[in-house]
This record gives structure tokens, C-alpha cells and sequence, in this order.
């Protein structure tokens, strides 16, 4: 039996999107946005973490080295 994906909203919206995209150099565009989203939103979340929990420096790098491994 073959499985299907089910996409949700986000994934949608952007191979919608993607259509309008008719060059190297505008995919190269889009990639880098989307990566500087995620980045500015795990340096959100590493801020939160680090003033809830008053992580030390060293337990964030451990966090960031740990979470980078497993990826």
C-alpha cells in the first residue's frame, strides 16, 4: 500500500509560491529568506530559554552543540 502525505497549510502556501519562481537565482533568494526565518526564530527561542531558565553559557552551547548533532 502506498502512503500518501498530507501537506498542511504552510507547505501548501509555499509550493504555491514556488511557482512564480523561474530562476536559480530566485530560488537561491527564497532559500536564504526562509533560512534567516528559522535562524532569527531559534535565536528567539535561545533568548527565551536563556532568561527563563538562566541557562549558563556553556549549557546553551551544549544545547546548540547536542541539537546540531542530532540533525
Amino acid at each position: 500500500m502506498i502512503e500518501t502525505t498530507k501537506f498542511n497549510e504552510t507547505q501548501i502556501h509555499l509550493l504555491n509560491m514556488f511557482k512564480y519562481t523561474k530562476s536559480e537565482n530566485q530560488l537561491k533568494e527564497v532559500k536564504e529568506l526562509l533560512s534567516k526565518f528559522f535562524a532569527e526564530k531559534v535565536d528567539e527561542l535561545s533568548d527565551k530559554l536563556w532568561k527563563e531558565k538562566k541557562l549558563s553559557q556553556e549549557e546553551m552551547d551544549n544545547i546548540l552543540n547536542n541539537h546540531i548533532i542530532r540533525n
